[in-house]
């Protein structure tokens, strides 16, 4: 039996972010402009309890959701997505009706 790892070392920097963010009007995918691009996110509903965490070894839009029912899934879709575009380097926050719902307040934590 074998042990397959894989790691990737940061740049020595440490990098951490956080926030909130609400809307009331339509829900919409929120895009955080935190000055990096995050390894882990972890995104939060402070009103349902409802969170998505993601880390650099999922694809774009995914993410390991947990409701406040207590059961836990991998989304692949609607989830976050990091960026470094040129413009933005943060997160997308996707739009899972769950987490990211109007007049709701969501919390992140970001780690680069």
């Amino acid at each position: 039996m074998g042990v397959t790892s894989t790691e990737t070392p940061n740049d020595g920097v440490p990098r951490f972010a956080t926030g909130t963010y609400i809307t009331d009007t339509t829900a919409a995918a929120h895009d955080v402009d935190c000055g990096f691009k995050p390894k882990y996110v972890k995104v939060w509903n402070e009103t349902s309890g409802d969170q998505i965490e993601w880390n650099d070894t999922m694809a774009d839009a995914e993410g390991f959701k947990r409701i406040t029912a207590g059961t836990g899934s991998l989304v692949t879709s609607l989830g976050i997505t990091p960026l470094d575009d040129g413009t933005t380097h943060g997160f997308r926050i996707g739009l899972d009706a769950d987490v990211n719902a109007i007049n709701e307040q969501i919390s992140f934590i970001a780690f680069g």
